[in-house]
């Protein structure tokens, strides 16, 4: 189960480093997945329902841990929901471009690009002219 649990994380995160708007989607769906299924395998094995019945104190190693079927149950309703999401955007993108794959951000480009020659470039000389700080200042 660890080996299926890594492969479909792997999977996953190599899908969601795709430009693809639908790649990453997949990749999304197998993260979910095995997040659920790495829930269901901590959970432990099967066993008898976690309700007692007739106020019995019987051995509690036989019972089943209801926590992570809860969290197993929240991550699938997040994962519905994020996955309609990232369907939507990539069916807009679709409608809007033609194509699913993600377009470079301009204006993050030229701001990467001004950084990148401000570090460059000489810090400017300080002007004589100014008074230094001093604690009264602050």
């Amino acid at each position: 189960m660890a080996l299926v649990v890594g492969g479909l994380f792997s999977t996953g995160v190599y899908l969601l480093l795709q430009r693809s708007l639908m790649r990453a989607l997949l990749g999304f769906i197998l993260l979910g997945h095995g997040a659920n299924l790495l829930l269901l395998v901590v959970g432990g094995p099967p066993a008898a329902p976690p309700i007692v019945a007739g106020g019995e104190s019987p051995d509690p190693r036989v019972y089943a841990d209801p926590l992570p079927q809860a969290m197993a149950l929240t991550a699938i309703v997040i994962t519905f929901g994020v996955t309609t999401f990232l369907l939507a955007l990539a069916y807009r993108s679709w409608l809007l471009s033609g194509h699913d794959e993600t377009q470079d951000d301009v204006e993050d480009r030229r701001i990467g690009t001004a950084a990148e020659r401000a570090d460059v470039e000489p810090a400017p000389a300080a002007r004589p002219d100014t008074p230094e700080r001093g604690e009264g200042d602050r």
